[in-house]
């Protein structure tokens, strides 16, 4: 029930154990204002506590010094007010007590919700952290399942003061269930800039994935406008407070499709205070060693990118190995002793058989040589210890005998080997690729040195695969996968390996896939991650995206991903949607001025080919406009965004520039569809889609 400041409802009670029916009216408006101004008071003092910290003599040298002050300054920022942020955006009174473990210690059965835990001076808390147990029917309480809240209460803010509440009485059969007009107002505010959180608005089916253990592996496949991005940010956020300490030891990671994405998104986790967390695209990931400055044909990036490549790399990783035919001789003094052939044989096998990285098997090698070595010495009624087999190791037969055996082997080096040299690619390649195909991946011209060479992304991933084959890739606690859809097998399996001993949460959407090797089913995308035990969500319930675009969007559905739930947009406002024959840029520009009279943010997106003769307009029109990624100001509102930019971004507004052209602007036409599906459902409030030529078929 919707409950504006001019007409107050009689409010919960001040006292924890009063009844708030039966309570005299006051000025609940005026109370709530009063205990966010307390609460920010609190968080500043909170502040100024860790900033005061002095920890000159509690330290016990330098390194610890230098980590608990790391540690300190961490706190200080993650205690930043944001004065535009609402500190709380929510209440629960509950019918009971719960748990003194549940509360964070809370009093009574009142409970601010909010982005963060803040405390008085006593310790009690004036704002419980949104992730806390006690928070959780703030987002899954239901008149069917009140969860023993009798009030839930919204809170409706205008540039971080409140400005309005709304109260539901859960446990009241004679109040109805009513759809939340403050609900709707959050989840459709015009933005300007990059993401924000959705921490006030999360709906029960986002909260069960959010708040699922760091234990499983979780995909969500999620259609344009379901909040997929936001829920795995906010995922992250929950493990980390949940698993904190485990996860400060083992890293979070967060990969996203490209850098504009990563920085439309970086202000998230900072606003809920988690600031530990790294974010990378598999590019930054895999392009250690080389720098990557060349394409491949998409049928070269196809093959390069098929999981059968991660099996000719490992052929040819160990045919390095050769089996010995001569003794071992180590001389220590005036005595002799002789590891023969067959025994040398023995050991190489017994390496091999077990799995082990190349590299770790190497430097096993001369240890188990010199071991055989001190059996020789024991039988011989001499008392070796462990100093004596590491002076053996180390002898120079012994280094020469593993060198031949098993030599080192640069990762960059063999697979500049394996696209270079034909033969050498046949030997390995027999039985797995085709002729056709190793002829399409083979370069033509011969390259010098892994410096000199004109590496691709997909070649970077086949140096990563042959590093980890080398040397164990170090695996992180969990690893966020946004826009998977696009990644290739060999790219899935990167990214499994920075999470081998961890799990991950993957998003996307099938019907968003705009790569020649873009994913087809969910469960053949975990089996290259490694995490075929991990469980598949799906999210479509469309919070972003305007009744009308959506319905339109879908036309596209039947083309590009046959049998996919299409998403039911729930917003109330259907959004505004035009389409418009246009004969020249100087339309498709008044129709951004026309946007641009809204408030919120604009993006005018168009096929990359037609990016420049667009952006001459604006400019010759004296429109100020962005490029993907750059943070919209009020005076810059609009963003000329390339379509093959345009993944995983939002604005209010969008105007559409010729859709047949973003379908001809890919190498085929089911990518193209794909690619404008993505297109049609970057807008907030309202699209206008202007053409010249006719539109695609598949949108009558």
């Amino acid at each position: 029930m919707s409950t504006p400041a001019h007409d107050p409802l009689t409010d919960a009670p001040a006292d924890p154990g009063a009844d708030p029916r039966t309570e005299p009216a006051t000025d609940p408006l005026s109370r709530e204002r009063a205990h966010l101004t307390g609460s920010r008071a609190a968080l500043r003092a909170m502040r100024e506590d860790a900033e005061s910290l002095d920890i000159r003599d509690v330290t016990a040298n330098w390194v610890n010094a230098e980590v608990l002050a790391r540690q300190i300054e961490e706190r200080i920022k993650a205690l930043a007010d944001l004065s535009d942020t609402p500190l709380f955006f929510g209440r629960l009174d509950y019918l009971h007590a719960p748990g003194a473990d549940q509360a964070e210690g809370a009093y009574g059965e009142r409970f601010y919700i909010g982005r963060r835990h803040v405390h008085d001076h006593d310790g009690d808390p004036m704002v419980i952290d949104w992730r806390a147990p006690v928070s959780q029917p703030f987002y899954r309480a239901s008149k069917k399942d009140p969860m023993d809240v009798a009030l839930r209460r919204r809170f409706g803010y205008t540039r971080g003061d409140i400005t309005a509440y709304e109260d539901e009485h859960l446990s009241d059969p004679a109040e109805a269930t009513r759809t939340s007009k403050l609900l709707q107002q959050e989840i459709e505010r015009p933005r300007v800039g990059p993401m924000r959180d959705i921490v006030a608005t999360i709906q029960p089916e986002q909260d069960e994935i959010v708040r699922s253990g760091l234990g499983g592996t979780v995909c969500v496949q999620g259609g344009p406008g379901t909040g997929k991005t936001a829920v795995g940010l906010h995922r992250v956020a929950y493990l980390l407070y949940a698993h904190r300490e485990r996860l400060a030891r083992t890293g979070t990671l967060v990969i996203g499709p490209n850098r504009s994405f990563l920085h439309y998104i970086e202000q998230v986790l900072p606003a809920l205070g988690e600031l530990t967390v790294q974010q990378a695209t598999v590019d930054d990931l895999v392009a250690k060693d080389v720098e990557v400055r060349g394409t491949d044909t998409a049928p070269a990036a196809v093959i390069k990118g098929d999981a059968r490549m991660a099996e000719v790399l490992r052929r040819a990783v160990y045919a390095h190995v050769t089996i010995p035919t001569e003794p071992v001789v180590v001389v220590r003094g005036s005595r002799r002793w002789r590891v023969p052939a067959y025994e040398l044989e023995v050991i190489v096998r017994e390496l091999l058989e077990r799995s082990i990285r190349y590299g770790a098997a190497r430097e096993a090698l001369p240890q188990r040589i010199a071991h055989a070595v001190l059996v020789q010495m024991e039988r011989s009624g001499e008392a070796p210890d462990d100093r004596v087999q590491d002076s053996v190791a180390r002898n120079a037969a012994v280094k020469a005998a593993v060198k031949q055996v098993w030599p080192p082997v640069d990762p960059a080096k063999l697979v500049l080997r394996l696209l270079t040299d034909a033969d050498f690619l046949a030997v390995h390649a027999d039985g797995i690729l085709t002729d056709d195909e190793q002829k399409t991946i083979v370069w033509a011209k011969p390259v010098r040195s892994v410096k000199a060479a004109r590496w691709s992304p997909a070649d970077a991933v086949l140096i990563d695969e042959t590093t980890d084959l080398v040397q164990r890739t170090h695996s992180l606690g969990h690893v966020v996968l946004d826009e998977a859809q696009d990644l290739s097998p060999m790219q899935y399996r990167a990214v499994g390996r920075r999470c081998t001993t961890g799990s991950a949460t993957v998003l996307g959407d099938l019907a968003q896939g705009t790569t020649p090797w873009a994913t087809r089913s969910w469960d053949e995308a975990l089996s290259h991650l490694g995490k075929s035990d991990g469980v598949i969500e799906e999210l479509t319930a469309g919070f972003r995206v305007p009744t009308d675009v959506i319905t339109y969007a879908s036309r596209l559905l039947p083309h590009i991903a046959p049998g996919l739930t299409p998403v039911a947009s729930v917003r109330e406002n259907p959004g505004f949607f035009a389409l418009r024959q246009v004969t020249d840029t100087g339309e498709v520009v008044a129709a951004c001025e026309e946007l641009l009279r809204n408030e919120g943010s604009t993006g005018l997106i168009a096929a990359d080919a037609r990016v420049p003769a667009l952006a001459e307009a604006l400019t010759a029109a004296g429109i100020g406009y962005l490029s993907p990624g750059e943070e919209t100001t009020a005076e810059t509102r609009l963003t000329l965004v390339p379509a093959s930019l345009a993944k995983g971004l939002e604005y209010d507004y969008v105007v559409l520039d010729e859709p047949q052209a973003v379908v001809d602007g890919e190498p085929d036409e089911r990518t193209g569809l794909r690619r404008l599906y993505v297109a049609l459902t970057r807008a907030v409030s309202g699209l206008i889609v202007t053409h010249t030529a006719p539109l695609p078929p598949q949108l009558a």
